[in-house]
């Protein structure tokens, strides 16, 4: 396919107050829980709220997406359709799907997006994908660029939407059951555990210890700031943040950022476009280090990386800032080249490699580059702290105070052409994405006794859309015996002017498209077992039609004994431990990738090593 020219910025949202910031800070689109099955049981909407955030999005050209990808029950399935149908009449711009039961119901004219929970690691599944109807493909997080780029090019229309900064699964998305297994809440309907974020001993097959309370399956925070221009000329379209559960100051951080970022592209190839329109101003400098994280990874965008995994904590450990020099009894010495505040949160390692940290009470400059922070206990009782020490800050309470303010302003730039003269004004408007509006008054003015000072009255007149949406980029006046006008005609005709703009933007808002459904495509796959996540007979029917016979039903049925995978993975534990049989090979050992056990109190896991693929799978009993 030729790929789209029109690059869109995707952030997450918990509530519409959130969705809402994050369009006023650069998002293209947004998506958003609605009130069920919207894979985070925490973070749904009503449909009023929706609505209201709809409107919002749409006078910017922005799109609203919402979440409806979880796996249905049968008795679930007539009202998730209810949802779509309401979803449709509130604006929502596009659908997000996992089961494929939906594609079979009676759903509105809205265009579908396939969810990352749909397991989308080849291109074979995105062209299936594609011709069943979607018109959006997450891949896989865990696929490199050269994959990215072979599904891009083997769509036809379908655009690549991808996950460029924000947590990370250990599993392929859509394949963890270790929730469901464990603690009978399912990923897979939105409420997971996050079992890969407890720590764990690690033992080998015979039960010798190898480590003990490391978080073996948490990983760090995927950040693809420094790939973007790879992730454009691989054919990636949308670039998505993920964080529904995140806060405010998150969406808001991380959305600015990636809008600069992508602003910065699209500055250097006019040839592409934002999916959205206005421009954005921030008064707050975006800053990756100050949003939650636990380290960064690029995962495998650009091969397998070294030091994937975030072994110590799965917590926010926060942006190193410098080192402890000295420490007395109540205050320490820090050298650093950031300004402390008090109330900043300070973490640091400690020599068991624990996570430990203390707010700080009072922080003083004491010499350039150096502070003295001063603690709310004496600092013996402070465990780990002592010279030397790297220290990190995951709170810095100066920049969350300005966040908790108006950040951005996100405004329409319009061209306004005025023709004076004696006989009245003609004036128009033009929002250079072809919407126009335009305004007269056609009538004899009074003489003006000074021509000049009523075109300078004009031009401030029409310069006036602080309350609007829109900023004039360009006012032009024409005409050299203008007619007098009052101020408050001017302003009349203003407001009407913008009004029309409006007005001409609305009913010229462009619909998204369904995609074609061709119910002749062929799954790619022959057989599925409880992976294909089939829980309702809709997309049991689904499946048959498409030619691949369902062997097993979904795990949360609760069908499956015995020993069981409950999470497939392209990372990699023996690779994080440096006891891979490939890494061994280069030191001249020879390893053998022999399954090892996971221990948290009754949670046990075994994991097995799949060097072929290069991928590890987890089992359990169940």
């Amino acid at each position: 396919m030729t790929p789209s020219r029109t690059l869109e910025l995707l952030a997450p949202c918990r509530t519409c107050d959130i969705g809402i910031e994050a369009f006023k800070h650069g998002a293209d689109a947004i998506y958003i829980g609605g009130p069920l099955f919207s894979a985070r049981a925490n973070a749904g909407n009503s449909m009023s709220e929706i609505e209201r955030l709809a409107s919002f999005a749409h006078r910017f050209n922005g799109r609203v997406y919402m979440a409806l990808n979880t796996i249905f029950s049968d008795e679930e399935l007539p009202e998730a359709v209810r949802l779509a149908h309401q979803a449709y009449h509130a604006g929502v711009d596009a659908l997000i799907v996992q089961d494929m039961g939906l594609l079979m119901c009676d759903l509105p004219p809205i265009q579908l997006h396939a969810s990352t929970q749909c397991d989308i690691r080849t291109t074979e599944k995105a062209v299936f994908l594609e011709s069943i109807g979607f018109s959006q493909i997450v891949p896989a997080r865990e696929l490199t660029l050269r994959q990215i780029q072979e599904m891009a090019e083997a769509l036809k229309t379908a655009r690549i939407e991808f996950f460029i900064h924000g947590a990370l699964c250990v599993s392929y998305s859509g394949q963890c059951y270790a929730s469901q297994a464990f603690k009978g809440r399912s990923a897979n309907r939105g409420d997971c555990a996050q079992i890969c974020r407890l720590p764990f001993d690690l033992f080998d097959e015979e039960g010798k210890s190898i480590s003990r309370g490391k978080h073996l399956l948490s990983l760090k925070d995927n950040n693809q700031s420094q790939n973007l221009d790879a992730l454009i000329a691989a054919g990636v379209r949308s670039f998505k943040i993920e964080g529904r559960y995140k806060d405010l100051t998150y969406v808001k951080n991380t959305t600015a950022f990636y809008r600069r970022e992508l602003d910065a592209w699209l500055e250097k190839h006019p040839d592409f476009e934002a999916e959205s329109d206005g421009k954005v101003e921030f008064n707050f400098e975006p800053s990756l280090e100050n949003a939650f994280n636990r380290g960064a990874t690029d995962y495998f965008v650009n091969g397998r990386s070294d030091h994937m995994e975030a072994f110590s904590t799965p917590k926010n450990s926060g942006a190193v800032i410098g080192q402890v020099v000295k420490v007395n009894d109540r205050s320490f010495l820090v050298k650093t080249k950031e300004e402390l505040h008090n109330g900043d949160g300070l973490t640091f390692f400690t020599d068991t490699d624990e996570l430990s940290g203390l707010l700080i009470n009072r922080a003083e400059q004491k010499d350039t580059g150096l502070w003295e922070v001063f603690t709310r206990e004496p600092c013996s009782r402070i465990t780990g702290l002592k010279e030397g020490l790297r220290l990190m800050r995951n709170k810095d309470a100066a920049w969350l105070k300005r966040m908790n303010a108006e950040t951005a302003l996100r405004k329409i730039p319009i061209r306004i052409e005025a023709s004076v003269g004696p006989n009245g004004i003609d004036i128009r408007a033009d929002d250079g994405h072809g919407h126009q509006s335009e305004v007269s008054l056609l009538e004899p003015l009074p003489e003006a006794k000074n021509p000049q000072a009523v075109k300078e009255q004009v031009l401030r007149a029409l310069g006036k859309l602080g309350s609007t949406d829109f900023v004039a980029d360009n006012i032009q006046i024409e005409g050299d015996h203008p007619g007098f006008m009052s101020a408050s005609v001017l302003n009349g005709l203003r407001r009407e002017l913008i009004s029309r703009l409006e007005e001409d933007r609305s009913q010229k808002r462009e619909i998204l498209p369904q995609a074609g459904d061709d119910t002749s495509a062929v799954f790619p796959v022959k057989e599925l077992d409880y992976h294909g996540n089939v829980m309702n007979k809709k997309a049991l029917e689904f499946y048959k039609l498409h030619g691949t016979q369902v062997t097993e039903p979904a795990f949360e049925k609760g069908q499956h004994k015995g020993e069981t995978e409950v999470m497939r993975c392209r990372y990699c534990i023996r690779h994080a431990l440096n006891i891979c049989p490939k890494q061994g090979k280069l030191r001249g050992e020879k390893i053998k990738p022999t399954p090892l056990k996971l221990r948290n109190g009754k949670i046990e896991l075994t994991a097995h090593f799949h060097c072929k693929p290069c991928e590890m799978s987890l089992t359990t009993k169940v």
